[in-house]
């Protein structure tokens, strides 16, 4: 039984870890910036003061491939491994950055 309740714990950590919106930026930080500030690689808009929907929409964009200019394919790769509540948890906290 204790290993069942370890087990169960440990499966739900996990699942908080992974749609922890500031654990998925990070991979994010070194084209955006910390706090989103940056065009990445000088070449898409600034993503910090975006609302929560706007990134919803835009991240669901690259991964179906319906948005995006020249950041398209790269974006399209940075998301393909998301899920709803990966975007929604992502996008959360990049509409906080200030």
């Amino acid at each position: 039984m204790k290993k069942v309740i370890l087990l169960l714990t440990t499966v739900f950590a996990l699942s908080l870890m992974a749609n922890d919106g500031a654990g998925l930026y990070k991979k994010c930080i070194a084209c955006h910036g910390v706090k989103g500030e940056k065009k990445a690689l000088n070449k898409s808009q600034v993503i910090q003061g975006w609302s929560k929907e706007q990134l919803i929409v835009s991240l669901k964009g690259y991964k179906d491939g319906t948005y995006g200019g020249a950041m398209k394919g790269l974006m399209k790769a940075q998301v393909k491994s998301y899920d709803d509540a990966k975007i929604e948890a992502v996008s959360e906290y990049i509409s906080t950055l200030k």
